[in-house]
């Protein structure tokens, strides 16, 4: 199943059947996924890419102030805005993708 639109939906649904898909959720829980933010993206010639050098400042299609977007696995999850942590970079979460855009992007692997 491509499109998990097709997924029946767990509201509405008797404790017996919550408890299994909690049961079913735990199994899948350690289950290790990619998380990424895209700041911006843009598109590039290959003639543009092998003159870029140390110093070359790449312009993106998002502005400064735009909030970035949280991937998990390639599919938008979030939408989050830059901080730092104990002199690292982290993300905070600022808008949570509505469920079905989340599993909009995920798609059965062969």
């Amino acid at each position: 199943m491509s499109d998990m639109s097709e997924a029946p939906r767990m509201g509405g649904e008797d404790p017996l059947s919550r408890m299994t898909n909690n049961r079913q959720f735990k199994l899948l829980a350690d289950i290790p996924v990619r998380m990424s933010v895209e700041v911006g993206s843009t598109s590039l010639r290959l003639a543009e890419v092998m003159d870029l050098a140390e110093g070359s400042i790449v312009e993106l299609d998002r502005q400064a102030d735009d909030l970035l977007d949280i991937m998990v696995n390639g599919a938008l999850i979030a939408k989050g805005e830059v901080v730092t942590v104990n002199g690292r970079y982290g993300i905070r979460i600022v808008d949570i993708a509505a469920t079905e855009n989340r599993l909009a992007g995920i798609e059965r692997r062969g």
